[in-house]
């Protein structure tokens, strides 16, 4: 089979996923185009023309292909008008979040039309998966929120066959086995001793909460608890200035701040941590929680966005939007429940490539079947 993969957006998840899928079914014969994870409003709207007008593109895109496969953030209208060779092909449109449950944001601009751009694509594709329920639930319910709002013309009803045939399947984690195996077995009790070791590993972005960090770390400060915390995960152009002052007042306690130097790295601080700290207000999947559950960290999550669908209540603290003390509060007591009284970590076994990929490729034959028929 022969799959033009797009990735309008290359965030290193994406690129991972991608990585994943092209090296774990490599009996298929794969082309991949990409743009670079910057100007985010632009690259959602402008895409289409970024990737047809580039002379370069035009050999790649007019190929030939038996199936497409394309993250959400891509214009799959845009991109069938202006290249007719991917009008008669079967489209498969992924999901890795949606815009439709994105926290408020003052500095946000431009959201209904980057919204309206996702549902246009959702509309065009042949087929809609998601990593999680709880980014297909937010999906389709923000986009019927939307064509409610609209004056005329448009009906909710047009995304009943779309959701109908939406399926699930999330990011397979791709761990190597050497990895699994140490330090902790699977589903082993950890061992926590004092310090308690935490990882926190997100976007360096507002949506992923970086100021109820802070306020955790305070905590953790005010009642003497000692610990220490790696703090990972993929920085842009422009950081929240609360990552300057966390360095700043958790210096000793930091084992690591900003993107680990490798995936060997990467991997060595989630497996010689205790505990995956999370205070995402924006999070679909959790892959980077479900990496350091993998090797052996139990999870410190708000019992909001996808984390409720993953894990059970023992794992999860109490979500307060409004109020960011009282959530620290609930999040230290949390770990220090854990910490006293360890509980045997999740088992995610299920969401390990070898299991997950067999999934993926019975739904790209069965796609390009029906495309063909």
């Amino acid at each position: 089979m022969r799959i033009l993969l797009i990735s309008a957006y290359e965030a290193s998840s994406h690129k991972a996923w991608s990585d994943t899928l092209m090296t774990g079914l490599n009996q298929h014969e794969w082309t991949y185009l990409s743009l670079p994870a910057r100007h985010f409003a632009w690259r959602i709207r402008g895409n289409a023309m970024s990737f047809a007008f580039d002379p370069q593109n035009k050999p790649t895109l007019d190929a030939g292909y038996d199936l497409v496969i394309a993250t959400s953030m891509t214009d799959v209208v845009g991109l069938k008008a202006f290249c007719p060779a991917l009008q008669s092909l079967p489209w498969l449109l992924y999901f890795h979040e949606n815009q439709f449950a994105y926290p408020a944001n003052d500095k946000q601009q431009g959201l209904v039309e980057m919204q309206m751009v996702t549902l246009y694509s959702a509309l065009a594709a042949d087929q809609c998966v998601f990593n999680s329920v709880f980014n297909k639930h937010t999906f389709f319910a923000g986009a019927r929120a939307l064509l409610k709002k609209l004056p005329d013309f448009v009906s909710p009803s047009w995304l009943d066959k779309v959701e109908s045939k939406a399926d699930v399947l999330p990011v397979p984690l791709e761990i190597p086995q050497a990895t699994l195996s140490s330090p902790f077995a699977p589903n082993s009790i950890p061992n926590i001793e004092s310090p308690i070791k935490l990882v926190w590993s997100a976007r360096w972005e507002f949506d992923k909460g970086p100021e109820r960090l802070f306020a955790i770390l305070k905590e953790l400060q005010r009642r003497g608890v000692k610990f220490e915390i790696a703090i990972l995960g993929e920085q842009f152009r422009t950081t929240p200035p609360i990552f300057a002052q966390i360095h700043a007042e958790f210096s000793d306690q930091i084992s690591q701040f900003g993107f680990a130097p490798s995936r060997a790295d990467y991997l060595s601080f989630l497996s010689s941590s205790h505990m995956v700290l999370s205070t995402a207000l924006h999070e679909f999947q959790g892959l980077s929680v479900l990496e350091a559950v993998a090797l052996g960290c139990l999870p410190v999550l708000p019992n909001r966005q996808v984390y409720p669908e993953l894990f059970e209540p023992p794992f999860l603290y109490q979500s307060h939007i409004e109020d960011i003390a009282q959530e620290a509060k609930g999040a230290v007591d949390r770990i220090l429940e854990l910490s006293s009284a360890p509980l045997r970590k999740p088992d995610v076994a299920h969401y390990y490539a070898e299991n997950l990929l067999l999934k993926y490729d019975v739904l790209l034959q069965q796609l390009t079947t029906q495309g063909a028929s």
